[in-house]
């Protein structure tokens, strides 16, 4: 079950990297990045490969919030009727 419920996550922000990854490059020349005039020495596919991570990194803490709040099946189907008393 634990498997299953990494997998809920995992997948959906592997796509979402993906999409964010095509997103970003297309606009953005990995070679003319740079932080407060500092140009770090960075390959391309350096640059893409830690931006994917990064933005696989925070779709996967999107994707787990959202199962935290998503509820239990047993919540929503009323396994809890015995106790509700109108």
């Amino acid at each position: 079950m634990l498997a299953h419920r990494l997998l809920r996550i995992i997948w959906p922000a592997f796509l979402a990297a993906c999409t964010l990854e095509l997103l970003v490059f297309a606009f953005v020349d990995p070679m003319e990045l740079q932080w407060a005039d500092y140009v770090p020495g960075w390959s391309r596919q350096t640059v893409y490969a830690g931006a994917f991570f990064a933005f696989w990194a925070v779709s996967a803490g999107a994707c787990f919030l959202a199962t935290l709040l998503h509820p239990a099946p047993d919540e929503i189907n009323g396994a809890d009727r015995g106790r509700l008393t109108a």
